[in-house]
């Protein structure tokens, strides 16, 4: 399974009642897929899945792989408590997904051992193939990542520890395993800030939040990156994302609260959709936190010569 191109996170769509809106989520996914991403990963932290139960994320998972028909590779959120993981492993394989993204365990800190352990259960639950996401209770070692590499069924590493030092040690551990085919992806927060330094150490893919909210302003940036066009990439940079990530670090959980108002801002390439506000424990932003997400967004349209 290959991925090329941003990789897509989006946002889960509730009703006013705050059940799953499978529908609207499928248009928001709909909607994206003419920009190009390297894959969809549905029900996972832009989609916040702390907060969807199995059922639910089956249902986001179902509308998401109906609407991509297999354009790019669907990539489902598990993870949280074992019981919780493999009943969302086994749901989004009926759903039809092509792989996992699996989130650390909850709230318990254990050994390697122990990660690796959950890992393979996650795998022993469903056919589908998965990817690690190493970060919070979910650490790795250089030894756990070439057992883990070991498997053909795990396909790649994405890093939300941000530790470029550990990150440089799993991608050359994985490479003594001779796996060309795996997949390492940058999962910070706003990914676009660090991917430069990611890229130097071997890791070219990365997670966009962004996509879900300003789809042609992400693509913009990455076709910059991928092309070496430092300026143009440090222009997106300085106008777009350096003021996002301003207001994103006002408040803790802004990463997903603020795309998610975005999406429901619209942006340029991307009509507005009343996907609904976040669930608890995250928080809406107030009216001057939007009224600035729309500034940066009107920056975004401007600089892909484009206007809602």
């Amino acid at each position: 399974m290959r991925f090329d191109g941003v990789l897509f996170f989006p946002v889960t769509a509730f009703a006013a009642d705050g059940s799953v809106d499978a529908a609207l989520t499928a248009e928001h996914v709909a909607s994206r897929l003419e920009y190009e991403p390297g894959g969809v990963f549905a029900a996972c932290g832009t989609g916040e899945f702390h907060a969807l139960s199995a059922s639910e994320v089956g249902q986001v998972v179902a509308a998401s792989a109906e609407v991509v028909g297999g354009r790019v590779p669907v990539v489902a959120g598990a993870g949280g408590p074992l019981g919780h993981a493999i009943e969302c492993a086994r749901r989004a394989a009926d759903a039809g997904a092509d792989a996992l993204l699996v989130l650390p365990p909850y709230l318990v800190a254990s050994t390697t051992a122990g990660t690796v352990a959950y890992l393979e259960a996650v795998l022993a639950a469903s056919d589908l193939p998965i990817i690690v996401y190493h970060r919070g209770t979910a650490r790795l070692t250089e030894d756990a990542a070439k057992r883990l590499a070991g498997n053909p069924r795990v396909l790649g590493f994405k890093d939300g520890v941000g530790d470029l030092g550990v990150a440089q040690q799993l991608v050359r551990a994985v490479a003594e395993t001779g796996r060309a085919d795996f997949a390492f992806f940058n999962g910070l927060p706003t990914a676009e800030l660090t991917q430069q330094a990611y890229r130097a150490i071997g890791i070219a893919l990365y997670s966009s939040a962004a996509f879900a909210m300003a789809p042609r302003v992400a693509k913009a940036f990455y076709e910059a990156y991928a092309g070496g066009d430092d300026e143009r990439r440090l222009q997106i940079l300085d106008a777009f994302y350096l003021p996002l990530v301003r207001l994103r670090d006002e408040v803790p959980g802004f990463a997903v609260s603020l795309v998610k108002a975005g999406v429901r801002i619209g942006a340029a390439g991307a009509p507005a959709l009343d996907v609904g506000g976040v669930r608890p424990p995250l928080v809406d932003p107030n009216e001057a936190q939007l009224d600035e997400l729309r500034r940066i967004l009107a920056i975004g349209d401007e600089l892909v010569g484009a206007s809602r």
